[in-house]
C-alpha cells in the first residue's frame, strides 16, 4: 500500500506548486520530489528547446555548455566552471540507401560514427547476409573482397539493458571485422528495439590501428526485416550506399562541474554525474538530457538541508563519441580525492533496483538507503554496482564507491541514437520517481562520514 500511495503522490505532482522547506535526512524523498522535479523537466525541456541535439566537439554542443553554466550559476551552485579538453571530431554527411536489384527501393539509413565516406559517387555491390555477428567473424579471410556485408541479429527489449551489450556488437564491432575481411561496406539491423517506426538508431563504432574504416550504417528494423526477406527469395541482393560524413580534426570540447559544497573539506566529495552531449538524429533528452535534470534536481533538493560531504555535479561533455569527457575528468581530477561517484545514463524512467558497491563498513548506509527507496518501488539487487561511462576512469583510477539506481530499460532502445529522441518520450511521472530516488540516496550521502572507496585487495 505504501508503494501505491508514493506513486499516487508522485503522478499528481505537476498539479502542486512549489514551495520551499527545510529538508533534513529524514524528510520524506516522495515529498522533497514533488517540489524539485520541476527543475529536471525545466533543465530537460531548456536543453532540448533551446540547444537541441549537441553532438560532441560541434559548435551545437558548445552552446549547450554555455547553456549549462548560465543555468547552473543562476540556480545557485558553487564553483561553476568548465574543464575543457580537446577531441576528435566526426560528422554526420549525406546518407542514402536504395535497393538497386532484384527489387528496387529505398531504405532508411543513418551512418555509424567513424564511418569512413562512399565518397560523392557512392557506391554499389551485392550483399553477403550474415545472421549474426558471431557468423560474420565466421567468414573466410578475402570472402567479403568488393561485397557489401550486412548483420541482422535479433534484439529485444529487456528491463535491465542487457541485450544491448549481448547484440550491440554487431556495432561495436562489426565494421572493423568486416573490414579486414575485404568489405567494401557494412550495413548492420540497428542496435535498438523498434519495430514501428523507420528510425535508424546512429552510434559509434571504432576501427582498429592499421585497418582501413569502411563506409557503416545502420537500417532501421522494418528495412532490416525487408532486406533479409529480400535475401531470403534466393536471388542476389545489389545494394547502392551514399554516405558521406567527414573526420574534421580535433575540436573543443568540456564538462561542466558545480558543486554543493559541505562542511567537512576533509571528507572527500561525492561526484554525481549525466552527459551534456547527444548523438544528432534527435533532440537528446532520453540520452541525457534527462539524466541531467535528474541528478541536478536532486542536489538542488538538499541545498536546504546541512551537509558535510560537498556533492559535486559533472555534466560530461562528449560522452557519445568515445567518452572523451569521462576520461578527461579523470585525467584533470587524479590528484583529487573522491570517495562515490553516481550516474544517471539511461533515460527518464522509473528506477526499480539499487546496486551497491560499498566497503562493508558500510553496510548500514547501504540498508538505510534500500530501506528509503523501497516506498519508491524500488527493490535491492544482488549485483555489484559499477557506474556509468562518465564515471567509469575516476572509479577504476580511485576505486570508489558507487550506487547504481538502475532504470526501467525496456523503452529506451526504442528511442535512444534515433530521431525519437525527443521532449515528447519524457514521462512526467516517471521523471519525478527518479528525482526522489535520487534525492533519497543524496540525503543519506550528505552526512555520511564514513569510508565509501573500497580498499585495494593485498
Amino acid at each position: 500500500m505504501k508503494i501505491h500511495i508514493a506513486f499516487a503522490l508522485l503522478a499528481s505532482a505537476a498539479a502542486l506548486p512549489a514551495f520551499a522547506t527545510t529538508i533534513t535526512p529524514e524528510a520524506d524523498p516522495v515529498q522533497i520530489a514533488l517540489e524539485h522535479d520541476k527543475i529536471a523537466w525545466e533543465i530537460t525541456e531548456g536543453l532540448t528547446t533551446e540547444v537541441g541535439a549537441r553532438q560532441g566537439g560541434t559548435e551545437a554542443e558548445a552552446r549547450g555548455r554555455a547553456w549549462a553554466l548560465a543555468y547552473l550559476r543562476k540556480a545557485g551552485f558553487a564553483n561553476v566552471r568548465e574543464e575543457a579538453f580537446d577531441m576528435p571530431t566526426w560528422v554526420r554527411g549525406e546518407e542514402r540507401a536504395w535497393v538497386v536489384s532484384p527489387f528496387p527501393q529505398k531504405f532508411a539509413i543513418t551512418a555509424l560514427g567513424n564511418s569512413s565516406s562512399t565518397g560523392d559517387a557512392g557506391l554499389e555491390a551485392e550483399v553477403a547476409y550474415f545472421p549474426t555477428v558471431d557468423a560474420l567473424r565466421a567468414a573466410p579471410d578475402g570472402s567479403l573482397t568488393g561485397k557489401i556485408a550486412f548483420v541482422n541479429h535479433n534484439m529485444q527489449p529487456t528491463q535491465d539493458g542487457s541485450s544491448y551489450g549481448a547484440f550491440g556488437v554487431a556495432r561495436f564491432a562489426g565494421p572493423n571485422i568486416a573490414a579486414k575481411k575485404g568489405a567494401l561496406a557494412i550495413v548492420i539491423r540497428s542496435i535498438g528495439t523498434d519495430h514501428n517506426h523507420r528510425n535508424p538508431h546512429t552510434g559509434n563504432t571504432n576501427f582498429e590501428a592499421g585497418v582501413n574504416p569502411i563506409p557503416a550504417a545502420a537500417l532501421s528494423i522494418p528495412d532490416a526485416d525487408n532486406l533479409a526477406r529480400m535475401i531470403q527469395r534466393g536471388k542476389p541482393v545489389t545494394l547502392r550506399l551514399l554516405l558521406t560524413p567527414q573526420n574534421i580534426g580535433m575540436q573543443k570540447s568540456g564538462n561542466v562541474i558545480a558543486e554543493l559544497p559541505g562542511s567537512n573539506t576533509a571528507l572527500p566529495p561525492i561526484v554525481i554525474a549525466c552527459h551534456l552531449d547527444s548523438w544528432d538524429l534527435g533532440t537528446g533528452a532520453i540520452d541525457d538530457a534527462a539524466g541531467c535534470g535528474i541528478i541536478t534536481a536532486a542536489a538542488s533538493a538538499i541545498k536546504g538541508m546541512k551537509r558535510k560531504r560537498t556533492i559535486r555535479l559533472l555534466w560530461a561533455g562528449a560522452e557519445e563519441v568515445g567518452i572523451w569527457g569521462g576520461k578527461a575528468y579523470a585525467e584533470a581530477n587524479k590528484t583529487v580525492p573522491h570517495a562515490l561517484a553516481m550516474e544517471s545514463d539511461f533515460g527518464a524512467d522509473r528506477v526499480w533496483r539499487v546496486d551497491f558497491r560499498l566497503p562493508e563498513s558500510a553496510k548500514p548506509l547501504a540498508d538505510r538507503i534500500a530501506a528509503r527507496l523501497a516506498p519508491l518501488g524500488i527493490g535491492r539487487g544482488k549485483d555489484a554496482a559499477s557506474g556509468g561511462a562518465d564515471v567509469g576512469a575516476i572509479i577504476a583510477a580511485q576505486n570508489l564507491g558507487v550506487i547504481d539506481l538502475q532504470q526501467d530499460g525496456r523503452r529506451y532502445f526504442d528511442l535512444h541514437h534515433t530521431p525519437d529522441d525527443t521532449l515528447s518520450m519524457i514521462d512526467k511521472a516517471q521523471l519525478r520517481q527518479n528525482v526522489a530516488a535520487w534525492t533519497a540516496v543524496l540525503s543519506e550521502l550528505a552526512n555520511y562520514e564514513g569510508e565509501l572507496t573500497i580498499a585495494p585487495k593485498p
